[in-house]
């Protein structure tokens, strides 16, 4: 009993502290801020500075001691398009901080329904809701960009086509569509432009293609990087490569979006069983229920 009460004091006192920090900033940080509006922005802003130093002894808890350079976890952090460098301390301090509170909570709604083992379970569950509830949200943050860089890729290979038609280079075809492709999708105009930086840099352009499909994560794109490649090294002409390749990406892009049409029945199947179906029933068999109800019961009492 005193654990829970110590949690609920330290979930409660973090979050308050946080809560003043954000609002209620010191008269340096006034200062800095100042000084930085009036000499450029400094590199971190307030608040995420403000937040920086609750979540710091958060996310020392379960960070990893291996090199971040070279995690896993970094790839998923770009595949999602999060880039800062405090990004993991965030993460990892969400991983540490939510079990405590989920548990805690379930523990709090919780305590005079169930006892014992079944009190424990439910703990148990909250604390590991808590756990991966930050892969979850990080997992759908990443297939919600990856769709969205899908569905537009194969505009991008149409744009980039056209220029090379034109008579761009294929370094200067990528800039053209970078600006264009950012009127529809400003994930893919981000990745294209880093792309773009890091040939302006000195990277070859097979090195800044292939980190272009390891940033976002797509197969579609790494063959993209594959053709370009092998069509620079062996002299093929890169247009009538381009054309193929948008026409085989729609194609796939056509295909998901018949799949997708596809699978609506069996997704409707559920709302239609359980929320639509019962109402129309109440609808059409309510009033004859109701008639018979107001027909049998004079009967029955009759008959007594």
């Amino acid at each position: 009993m005193m654990t829970i009460s110590a949690l609920v004091f330290l979930a409660v006192s973090f979050g308050l502290a946080a809560v003043f920090l954000w609002v209620v900033p010191s008269r340096t940080e006034q200062r800095l801020q100042t000084i930085s509006t009036a000499g450029g922005p400094l590199e971190k802003n307030q608040w995420t500075e403000s937040v920086l130093k609750v979540v710091g002894p958060l996310a020392k808890l379960s960070v990893p001691t291996g090199e971040w350079e070279t995690s896993p976890l970094r790839l998923r952090f770009l595949n999602a398009g999060i880039r800062h460098q405090d990004a993991r301390l965030f993460y990892f301090a969400a991983k540490t901080f939510l079990p405590l509170f989920f548990s805690t909570l379930a523990y709090v709604s919780l305590r005079g329904a169930s006892q014992g083992l079944t009190m424990l379970f439910y703990v148990l569950m909250a604390a590991l809701i808590g756990c991966y509830l930050p892969n979850l949200l990080l997992h759908l943050k990443i297939k919600s960009r990856q769709r969205e860089i899908f569905e537009n890729f194969p505009d991008a290979a149409d744009l980039m086509l056209v220029c090379v038609e034109a008579g761009l280079g294929l370094d200067a075809g990528l800039t053209k569509v970078t600006e264009e492709i950012k009127r529809k999708s400003e994930a893919l105009a981000e990745e294209l432009h880093l792309t773009n930086l890091e040939m302006r840099a000195g990277a070859t352009r097979e090195k800044s293609l292939r980190n272009l499909a390891l940033r976002t994560g797509l197969e579609e794109i790494g063959t993209f990087a594959t053709m370009l490649t092998q069509a620079d090294k062996f002299g093929t002409s890169i247009g009538e490569s381009l054309r193929v390749f948008s026409d085989d990406l729609r194609h796939k892009r056509q295909v998901r979006a018949e799949e997708s049409a596809a699978k609506i029945p069996t997704k409707i199947l559920f709302p239609l069983v359980f929320f639509i179906f019962p109402s129309v029933i109440m609808v059409i068999l309510g009033p004859a229920v109701i008639q018979i109800i107001r027909t049998m019961i004079p009967l029955l009492a009759g008959t007594k």
